[in-house]
């Protein structure tokens, strides 16, 4: 770690991999309901479930990408963070926030509008948070007066993603025009701006990870760039194929969505290029193993399994089935969860004051293993069951109920495989706990005196 208020991100990444743990939890719960009797259908119905399950999917992602930030920008601009104070309080209210939207869920208070389900007054509060953000970083960038194009893409993704909640603060009582304008925020996050946020990240650990050349790889961040506008923006359409929008929908989301994987494949292939040109061997390397799984599995799920279902030919039949929850789960984990789990694994070592050699460990690498596993065998889970379900419900005219019992197998396997995936969560959270708190570095601890120096203590 060069600069010590990189350590702000310690804190971003414990709250991120607490928030992980309590979604998959969510997401075993919400499974479980499938499978009934449900002994928690008077306490928390699937409904409360799901959507706690999703909105901590995105809360804990933000959490870390802000996090990722901390600790990025002061190594690329070479400076400190301008206001360490103002970091923690933006975490502190974050959490706060979080914390009171989750309640509230189980209590029943929501918008009702799906993935946008958080009250008025509390999108407001996020507004406040994102804008403390950005002033904080954009601070330090100016105050350094040097910024790299790793870091520009990365601020340029988070700033997007604060410009586009915008519309979640806008409710129309036309249904047709809330869904329209609700996927601003939501396509416009996951298959848009948060994809510059996951290239920055991949660019600035291939570059530490593998020595690859900085300025070959930011010019694959400019393609990166180029196809993510492109495609993602007008992608939006295969949202809009049956809410009552003109027909001509129909043709920009198919064909702007069959470009989306180009980025995603973009992103695999530099990835791999760059550790083979490169040839160096980190110390790190289980930070390594979650940086190139990322790059992998996010081709794979955002792209082939995205692609396979939203032409509008074959999404007529699929839209609403576990085609879209196959396609959904491995998409997030490889593009989102996993790059953060990157960083944080890349990071922890610096933070907690442990050399890179001494901070591998198995627990590290069945972390990985057993996650990737886990999120593998869940998406062949749901294939299955979405495959199945798309020809009884769709094609043979089977009742929904009906078609359910017939597919418990699917969920069982789902079930089976969803808690070798918790298994590998907790084990990453456990091998997070063993790093232990931050810890003074000898430059910090000379600066103030002698004796401090000798005794490098935790903060």
């Amino acid at each position: 770690m060069t600069f010590e208020t990189q350590r702000i991100a310690y804190f971003y990444f414990l709250a991120a991999v607490l928030l992980f743990a309590l979604q998959v939890v969510f997401g075993l719960l919400s499974l479980a309901k499938y499978l009934g009797p449900d002994p928690l259908l008077g306490v928390m119905h699937f409904a409360t479930t799901k959507a706690v399950h999703t909105n901590l999917l995105l809360v804990w992602c933000l959490t870390g990408f802000m996090g990722a930030a901390y600790y990025m920008v002061p190594d690329e601009s070479r400076t400190e963070i301008y206001s360490p104070k103002l970091a923690y309080l933006q975490l502190g209210l974050w959490l706060t926030i979080g914390v009171v939207t989750i309640v509230g869920y189980l209590f029943g208070i929501t918008e009702g509008r799906k993935l946008l389900e958080m009250p008025f007054p509390l999108k407001l509060g996020v507004v406040v948070v994102m804008g403390m953000f950005l002033f904080n970083i954009l601070m330090t960038i100016r105050k350094a007066n040097r910024w790299t194009t790793t870091e520009a893409v990365l601020i340029g993704g988070l700033a997007s993603a604060a410009l586009l909640f915008i519309p979640a603060l806008l409710h129309f009582d036309n249904y047709t025009l809330d869904r329209y304008y609700r996927w601003w925020v939501v396509h416009l996050w996951v298959e848009g701006v948060w994809m510059l946020i996951l290239a920055a990240m991949l660019a600035f650990l291939l570059i530490r990870l593998s020595g690859a050349d900085r300025e070959v790889m930011e010019k694959w961040l400019y393609v990166i760039v180029g196809l993510t506008f492109i495609s993602g923006i007008l992608g939006t359409g295969h949202h809009y194929y049956w809410i009552g929008v003109p027909r001509y929908w129909l043709f920009a989301g198919g064909f702007f969505s069959a470009l989306e994987p180009l980025a995603l494949f973009a992103m695999a292939v530099y990835a791999y290029n760059m550790l083979r040109r490169s040839g160096v061997s980190h110390p790190n390397t289980v930070a390594l193993h979650w940086t190139i799984g990322s790059a992998v599995f996010s081709a794979i799920g955002g792209g082939i399994l995205g692609f396979a279902h939203t032409w509008p030919q074959v999404n007529q039949w699929t839209h609403g089935t576990h085609i879209t929850t196959m396609h959904g789960h491995m998409a997030f984990f490889g593009a989102y969860a996993m790059i953060n789990l990157a960083i944080i694994t890349y990071a922890l070592p610096g933070c907690t004051g442990r050399s890179d050699e001494n901070a591998q460990s198995r627990l590290g690498i069945w972390a990985f293993w057993l996650m990737v596993s886990g999120m593998f065998g869940m998406t062949m889970a749901l294939a299955a069951a979405g495959i199945t379900q798309t020809y009884l419900e769709r094609i043979l005219g089977f009742g929904y109920l009906e078609t359910q019992r017939m597919i418990q197998v699917h969920y069982l396997m789902w079930l089976t495989t969803g808690v070798i995936f918790a298994t590998g969560v907790g084990a990453f959270v456990w091998n997070f706990a063993r790093a232990g708190l931050p810890v003074r570095t000898v430059a910090e601890s000379a600066a103030s005196g002698p004796s401090a120096a000798a005794r490098v203590g935790a903060v």
